[in-house]
């Protein structure tokens, strides 16, 4: 299977930012992708105003994602991406969504706010409670993460017993000292936690890195992208996955249950 992932800076207007979804989902159409991962939070964003992405939020059905679902119509490629969807006045929730042929197919409320590095996402957002669904994309069985869920390998080792054999994470990955290291790492040791393949799309601009990833299930990195826009394309294999599970048996080998959300 061929899979895509599309990084871009988001603005502070949803129609524009909309525009560039439609267009990396044609471009990865084209290019034969059967699945495509966008960044996360993608209705708006302003270097001047920490909460645009929230006061901009907008339900799943709202005029955003209509525009996305009407590209898809006919369509057998699966998007991924996150958006703020309200909750209460004043707050929303970070949820991921995966559209194919005209539906919404899955929906994930992000589990881990990221309330680190002098940054509180707690503050406007509500947690999810749920682990995500896997869904199917051309027999791959695919698990569904967003940004600071891949710091937590329970979420990871969660989907990969449910029997995920790819891992998505849309994300924002805001840049500091030593940022660019944890992600990188952070990527590989999911991938070898779980002997999957992660597709990692980020967010570029002036706070967030870009550096979106393909990292395969024995953590070698098999795409990857810089700082500027950029779609990536590249293939992933069920005989890849195999071998990784020779190999490195690390699912069959645990000696401990299964994580469980609090």
């Amino acid at each position: 299977m061929y899979v895509a992932v599309g990084q871009f800076a988001v603005t502070p207007d949803w129609n524009e930012n909309a525009d560039k979804c439609i267009s990396l989902m044609n471009q990865a159409k084209q290019k034969g992708a059967a699945l495509l991962v966008l960044p996360e939070a993608l209705l708006a964003r302003d270097d001047g105003d920490p909460d645009l992405s929230v006061k901009s939020a907008q339900m799943l059905e709202g005029a955003f994602l209509k525009r996305l679902l009407a590209e898809s119509v006919g369509n057998a490629l699966t998007t991924i991406l996150t958006i703020h969807v309200p909750s209460t006045p004043g707050r929303a929730v970070n949820t991921l969504v995966a559209i194919r042929e005209g539906a919404i197919v899955a929906s994930y409320a992000k589990l881990h706010l990221y309330d680190a590095f002098s940054v509180q996402e707690s503050r406007l957002v509500d947690p999810g409670s749920v682990i995500p669904p896997l869904i199917e994309v051309e027999g791959f069985k695919v698990g569904l993460m967003t940004c600071y869920d891949i710091r937590f390998p329970e979420l990871a080792l969660n989907l990969a017993l449910q029997g995920a054999e790819v891992l998505v994470l849309p994300a924002a990955w805001v840049r500091g000292p030593l940022k660019e290291h944890h992600w990188v790492t952070l990527l590989a040791a999911r991938a070898l936690d779980t002997t999957c393949y992660v597709v990692a799309a980020g967010e570029c601009g002036n706070k967030n890195i870009g550096q979106s990833r393909v990292v395969d299930p024995l953590g070698v990195t098999v795409a990857a992208a810089a700082e500027a826009p950029a779609l990536l394309l590249t293939e992933i294999t069920s005989a890849r996955i195999t071998l990784a599970r020779q190999q490195l048996p690390v699912l069959r080998n645990r000696r401990f249950a299964p994580p469980q959300l609090i």
